[in-house]
């Protein structure tokens, strides 16, 4: 049984662990400091505004210090991080004109394939830098935009300026602020009125670089009416050296529209997985997070719903895998901010081989928000005596007119299911 529960729990990571040969242009020297934050801007040829925010992100950075709850973060040393590696790969639109060793990397990941098959567009990031990105011609025909971040700045610079940072302040807490301050690459999505985006929107984030960081910003506009499914894959070779992964989400879900975000994070087991997710939500709109984390040393990432107006509804499935070595902190947040507002969470985590991990959520209902339905599970399973998992629900509840369920089970896989399994 021994041997089946080995078959049953390993997770192959020989896909991922393999760096490739690639040789970057440029490669800041390692720390975050303001020559840093002015070769990112002056590289990517930003708008003034954009580098006043990046430095007084840092600024913020510089004074806050670093959290003092959750998994320990004693092991990751900033200043031996390296916050921007530019991969010396223009931006192609045709799959054949990416670099040979980084489209090899891609391809064994099944990122062109998947794209043949199931996607309406897709997006690659290696490193600082995106390096393919594609759209179906109809969805251009629509009014559809979806290019790289760092492109759209340029390209579409008062609705960038509208919307960046505005879900999640520059002030947000300590990683925010170095997001903010060194952000690089990620996707830009806008969605016009009442379009249905019928196949997904994909975008993949490679780490190559070690002993790096990367700081992708994706930000989703999905207007009146409209719907949106956006698939992200993230991972990285396996070093000795610790790696940052801060990347931020903003979403705006509007009146009526539907969001689907899918995120299946499978970093190597150096990288620290301090990511920030969050959505407005609006009148009678949908947001459904669905959220797979399986590698990394450490991951903390609480995806977020603020429901902004009345009948808002957001939907939360988290799946976590701890092996050996990995402490997995995550959860979700939903804060109803306006009545009749409704959301469902669900958190499945396995832990094995003395891995952690820990359920942390939080759901508020403000004074005016009546007419509230919660409901919130957490189901955890430990394959082993030596593992652990942990549940930090928090129910912040500020009027009596709610409907709110909360449960959770914690189970042990012992010989004789094993047996039957």
């Amino acid at each position: 049984s021994k041997g089946v529960l080995n078959f049953v729990a390993q997770v192959n990571r020989s896909l991922y662990d393999d760096a490739d040969s690639h040789q970057p242009k440029l490669i800041a020297p390692p720390g975050v400091n303001e020559k840093v934050i002015n070769l990112i801007s002056e590289t990517k040829e930003e708008p003034q505004w954009m580098r006043t925010k990046r430095l007084k992100a840092l600024e913020l950075w510089g004074k806050t210090p670093l959290p003092n709850w959750g998994p320990s973060l004693k092991e990751l040393d900033i200043d031996k991080i390296t916050f921007f590696v530019d991969p010396d790969a223009h931006e192609a639109k045709r799959w054949e004109d990416v670099p040979e060793e980084i489209k090899r990397t891609f391809e064994k990941l099944g990122i062109p394939e998947a794209e043949r098959k199931s996607l309406a567009g897709v997006g690659a990031q290696y490193d600082s830098g995106v390096v393919y990105h594609n759209l179906e011609k109809k969805l251009k025909e629509q009014g559809v935009i979806f290019e790289n971040m760092d492109i759209a700045v340029k390209k579409y610079p008062e609705l960038v300026k509208k919307y960046f940072m505005k879900c999640i302040p520059i002030s947000d807490h300590k990683f925010i602020m170095l997001h903010a301050a060194v952000w690089s690459g990620g996707t830009f999505i806008y969605v016009p009125k009442n379009v249905k985006v019928e196949l997904p929107l994909q975008a993949y984030f490679r780490m190559n670089q070690a002993q790096a960081g990367q700081f992708e910003h994706t930000l989703i506009i999905v207007d009146e009416g409209a719907e949106l499914h956006y698939i992200e894959g993230c991972s990285s070779p396996l070093y000795t050296q610790s790696s940052l992964h801060a990347g931020c989400v903003e979403i705006f879900v509007m009146k009526n529209a539907k969001m689907r975000y899918t995120s299946i994070e499978n970093w190597s087991r150096n990288v620290f997985n301090l990511n920030t997710k969050r959505a407005f939500v609006y009148e009678n709109a949908v947001m459904e997070w669905v959220n797979g984390n399986m590698g990394s040393n450490t991951t903390m990432l609480y995806p977020c719903s603020v429901l902004m107006e009345e009948g808002a509804k957001t939907d939360s499935l988290g799946v976590a895998f701890a092996n050996a070595g990995q402490n997995q902190d995550t959860g979700t947040k939903v804060i109803h901010m306006a009545p009749n507002t409704s959301s469902t969470i669900q958190s499945k985590s396995i832990s094995k081989g003395g891995g952690i991990s820990t359920y942390r959520g939080l759901v508020q209902v403000n004074q005016q928000a009546h007419g509230c339905k919660v409901n919130v599970e957490c189901d955890a399973l430990l394959i082993d005596d030596k593992s652990v998992s942990n549940t930090y629900p928090t129910m912040k509840i500020n009027n009596e007119d709610v409907n709110i369920a909360h449960e959770a089970t914690v189970g042990k896989i012992g010989e004789e299911e094993i047996f039957y399994l």
